[in-house]
Parts: structure tokens; sequence; C-alpha cells
């Protein structure tokens, strides 16, 4: 996309431009071109740079800034680029973007390309002297996530361009565009559990040692546990068995060691570390062994300034009031709420990571104004917070 067609391209020419990109996680290369191509012309100077090795890297990454006059306010958008694998079945190539009637179908349509494409259209109407307007885009948010957006924030702590505020542009909406916001997520912790036994013949019980006895008694026990029974902004924590294994192909033998893993998705209540030690207590009671990986803490950003800003765009352009909720998984903003205020807001969230993704266009338009609005708002505002 030329210089000159970057800047007059509509928001579902924007979001056709990406979505042709594939960019299955991590992402890298062409789809990354095509922003930087859609950011410079409108005076964005882009930085990117790939972070980490394997197993989990490289990764790439793009920082892309505005800069407004000194001591103006700074307003972060924050998103990603990579995409699920799009599986079989679908009506037309994914990342081939077509119009369908009032429809624009692709892989990354919802999430998250379209949104990008907005944030895109929405800083054009926005002059650089309101203030200074900055992009933290990572090519691994749907994979392992740990050299994507938490290497952005320490390039960002490095340049002292730390945001005053951040709009993360996950697909938040459920029924209709606006109709809820994110202002917090629960926390997300895995916890490996393993138990060692001794094997032997199941004849001769007396000369081995059960290991599987052991695990499904501990599961029964942390499966009874009741966490919490939620707060004024949080749901309950619930913490669920995701996998048991024991991989024994024989019938008459004891299996000498036996495997299990559990997911637990915590409110404010709770930090990581703290069910991770609870959990490896009632591990080690049952003689078994827990491994903890936390894959973020909860957060919630308090109602306030930041939140009416934004509930007053949406209201502005879509006539609806915003829920305000901590629903759902996680996502990059657990990161990023270390660095300032965040909050998510985007498209419907019906067809993400679905076949035959789509978003509305007249939505994307929508979208595009709401971001233009609440940048506005924001950096007009020193009160927003």
């Amino acid at each position: 996309m030329s210089q000159t067609a970057s800047s007059a391209a509509s928001v579902t020419e924007l979001a056709e431009a990406l979505i042709a990109c594939p960019s299955v996680t991590p992402a890298t290369g062409m789809v990354f071109d095509c922003l930087e191509q859609q950011l410079a012309p409108l005076g964005f100077e882009v930085t990117r740079f790939v972070a980490g090795e394997a197993p989990d890297g490289p990764v790439e990454n793009l920082f892309a800034v505005r800069r407004g006059p000194e001591g103006s306010r700074h307003f972060a958008f924050a998103g990603h680029l990579d995409v699920v694998p799009p599986g079989e079945g679908w009506t037309t190539a994914p990342f081939l973007p077509e119009r369908r009637g009032d429809l624009l179908h692709g892989r990354g349509a919802v999430d998250m390309k379209g949104s990008i494409a907005a944030m895109v259209a929405a800083v054009r109407e926005i002059p650089a002297e309101a203030g200074s307007v900055s992009f933290v885009i990572t090519g691994d948010e749907e994979g392992p996530a740990v050299y994507g957006t938490r290497a952005l924030i320490d390039l960002m702590r490095e340049r002292g361009e730390v945001p005053d505020l951040c709009l993360v542009g996950e697909p938040t909406s459920v029924h209709r565009l606006g109709d809820m916001m994110k202002i917090g997520r629960r926390g997300s912790v895995n916890i490996f559990l393993d138990v060692d036994g001794v094997q032997g013949h199941v004849a001769y019980p007396h000369l081995a040692d059960n290991p599987v006895t052991k695990l499904v008694a501990m599961l029964g026990e942390l499966d009874a546990l009741s966490l919490d029974e939620g707060t004024d902004w949080f749901q309950p924590s619930n913490l669920e068995i995701t996998d048991i294994t024991v991989g024994n192909p024989a019938h008459n033998v004891i299996p000498a060691k036996a495997s299990a893993r559990i997911s637990i998705r915590f409110n404010d209540l709770h930090t990581g570390a703290e069910l991770g030690a609870r959990v490896t207590a009632i591990a080690e009671k049952h003689g078994g062994k827990a491994r903890p990986v936390i894959s973020g803490e909860s957060f919630l950003t308090a109602p306030g300034r930041f939140s009416t800003l934004l509930a007053e765009a949406i209201r502005a352009e879509t006539g609806v009031d915003p829920e305000l909720s901590t629903s759902g998984g996680t996502s990059d903003a657990r990161f990023l709420k270390d660095l300032c205020p965040v909050i998510e807001f985007g498209l419907c969230n019906a067809t993400m990571h679905k076949r035959d993704e789509a978003v509305a266009m007249d939505d994307l338009d929508a979208l595009a104004r709401i971001y233009r609005r609440v940048v506005e708002a924001a950096l007009a505002d020193s009160a927003a917070t």
C-alpha cells in the first residue's frame, strides 16, 4: 500500500490490507511491513525489533510514536498482529479478505486486525499538536506471549515513552458494538502435578506403589476447594482439571507415574504465587509435586475518568451504555497494567477464533470514530486516569 493510498484508505481497506498478510502466531515480516506503511505517512516514528530465542521466540514487535508538544499527554493503542491458525472448512481463503453483504471476512477481521485498522484511521483525524500517540503492537499475543508486549514495555521504559493511558483493541463487545468494555481481567495460573510410584504387577500390589490412587485423592481435594465468592467487580475464582495423564499401555501393570494439570482463573483476592503455594501443599500432602506457571496476575482499572471518557465516546457514536466488565480470559493488558491505566475495548467477539471470522464494516467505521473521540478527550483532559 502506497503512502498516498494509506492516508486515503477507508477503515475497511486498511483492515483488508492487514488481513491479506498471513500472520499465524508468531507473526513476522509482511504484516508488520503493512502496518508500518500505514503509520509512517501519518508522521509516526516506527521501531521494529525481534526479541527472544526458542522455544518462545524469536518474536517481532513494533512500537510507533508520534510525539506531541513537550509536556503534552501520551495516549497509547495496544494490540497484536498475530492470529490463531485458521483451520479447515472456510467458505473462502482465510487470508484473502472478502466482502459479503455488509461483512468483511478473513482471519483476524475481529481479533484483531480490524481494531488496529480502526486505530490507524482514528489517528489520521487527530493533529500532532493534540499530544503524543503511540502504537504498541506485538506478533505474539496468541502464543506464549513471553517476548511480545513485555519486551515492548521494556523498550518504552528505556526510552522514557511511558503513556498516560492505554487502550487495548481486544474484541470486547458481545451482542452489538459498544455493549461491553473490560476494565480488568482475572489472573491465570496453570499448575502441573506429578506423582511418582513404584511399578509392579497388579496381582502383587504390596510390591508396588500406585501413583494413580494418590493423584485421584489429590485431584478430589483440589476440585472441592472453594476459592472465594467473587467481589464487586470479579466473578468467583475457579479451578479446573484440564488434563490427566498416565500413559500406561498394559492392563496388568501398576504404573510408575501419574500426572495431571489444573488451571486456575483468579480474581484480585489472590495472587498466582499464593495459589501456587496452596496447591503445592495439597500435592505434597498426597505424595506429589506441583509446578505452578503463572500466566498473569489479576488487575482492575477502577472506574474513573478514563472509563467515563470511553463510555461517553461509545454512547455518542452508538447510543449504547457499555457494561464495565472483568469477564473472559486473559490478554496482554495483564502486562500493560504495570505501565499505566489500561482498558480494553473493541469489536463484537462472536466470530473470533472461528471459521469464516467476519466483522460488520459499519462497525469498523464506528469503532474508528469512537477511538478518535476517546483519544481527543484523553489528550485534552489531564484528569483522565
